[in-house]
């Protein structure tokens, strides 16, 4: 719980800190976690339900799932990727998401089968 605070804390603040650049252009926005599990088909049944209740509360992202192949240190690690249409779909997404019982319990259940070992937000560059 006190690492989705301090995520959604960072995470307003990063959309804070790019209001500017939002209202100038509304690019894609990839949200990449980097996992370590030891129970991949427990944990990609979960990521169904994750895209279930995105679905349910109206989200439009799209969750993928990927193995790290050639990655030094990092192979066989697990790589979800979730893109949104644009940081204020992000913010829309993930504020839905923190008032809804099923999510938190969702969130609750990979805490116990997952080790994060990065988190991090992209924006795509357009010419």
């Amino acid at each position: 719980m006190r690492t989705r605070l301090v995520s959604s804390a960072l995470a307003l603040a990063l959309f804070v800190s790019v209001v500017p650049a939002l209202i100038a252009a509304d690019t894609a926005v990839q949200r990449v976690i980097v996992v370590q599990t030891d129970d991949v088909n427990a944990y990609l049944k979960e990521l169904d339900a994750a895209r279930a209740i995105t679905k349910r509360l109206g989200g439009t992202s799209v969750i993928r799932v990927w193995r790290a192949r050639f990655a030094g240190d990092s192979a066989g690690s697990i790589v979800v990727t979730i893109e949104y249409a644009s940081m204020m779909a992000y913010a829309r997404e993930e504020e839905k998401a923190q008032s809804d019982p099923e999510e938190q319990a969702l969130l609750a259940r990979l805490a116990k089968m997952r080790r994060i070992l990065s988190d991090s937000l992209y924006t795509e560059l357009k010419n």
